[in-house]
């Protein structure tokens, strides 16, 4: 029974003449990769020569802006410096003709000086509700000689619109202050004195003669 077991299993068995061969281009494929492969770690990114070409243009692309933004940067720092520096020499100028001016202008620093004083008597008079006292300092009115010898002296000092700006807020709040004292109105004689007197001192300080009047 095992003869006619082997017998029977040859038709089973191709013969060498018979043979045919069938190509398998996705076997053959993969046998090929996997030939290639072999000994590689699997994990590992494949390295070309285009990726290489790519990476090495992208980095010098790279390279190449960081130096142009650098570049930029120093040229604008330059710029503000430049700019800074012209500003600086502006100043100056314009702070040395200022201080030329007021010392040309021994009068009216003169008259600013007795405006001091007669805001600090009238500042020490409310401080005591003696209405009385202040009305006496003040006089009945922006028209009286003290007030537009101040005047003068601002529109001859006053080179800008902020410093004409605070001299308007001082004959505002000096007017105020006046109307108030003659209607014996302490608390808003109080709250008009303060306002001017802030104004003139604001003026003072953008002027450049806070150094050079006296009990400020």
């Amino acid at each position: 029974m095992a003869t006619n077991f082997l017998s029977t299993a040859n038709p089973f068995v191709p013969s060498s003449s018979s043979t045919r061969v069938y190509y398998n281009p996705i076997k053959c494929s993969v046998k090929r990769e996997l030939t290639l492969c072999k000994g590689c770690n699997p994990h590992s990114p494949i390295v070309t020569k285009r990726g290489l070409s790519i990476s090495f243009l992208t980095s010098f692309v790279l390279s190449l802006a960081g130096k142009n933004a650098n570049a930029n940067a120093a040229i604008l720092e330059a710029d503000d410096d430049v700019e800074l520096l012209e500003k600086v020499k502006r100043d100056r100028k314009k702070r040395l003709e200022k201080q030329g001016v007021i010392s040309s202008s021994k009068q009216e620093t003169g008259y600013l000086q007795d405006l001091v004083y007669k805001l600090s008597a009238v500042g020490q008079a409310l401080e005591k509700n003696d209405l009385s006292a202040a009305g006496s300092v003040l006089g009945g009115g922006t028209d009286t000689e003290w007030v537009q010898r101040a005047n003068i002296a601002f529109n001859k000092l006053s080179s800008s619109p902020e410093e004409m700006t605070e001299v308007d807020t001082f004959n505002s709040s000096l007017a105020s202050l006046i109307s108030s004292v003659s209607k014996n109105d302490v608390e808003s004689s109080k709250i008009a004195f303060v306002s001017s007197a802030t104004a003139f001192e604001k003026w003072t300080s953008m002027t450049g003669l806070a150094s050079q009047l006296k009990g400020l």
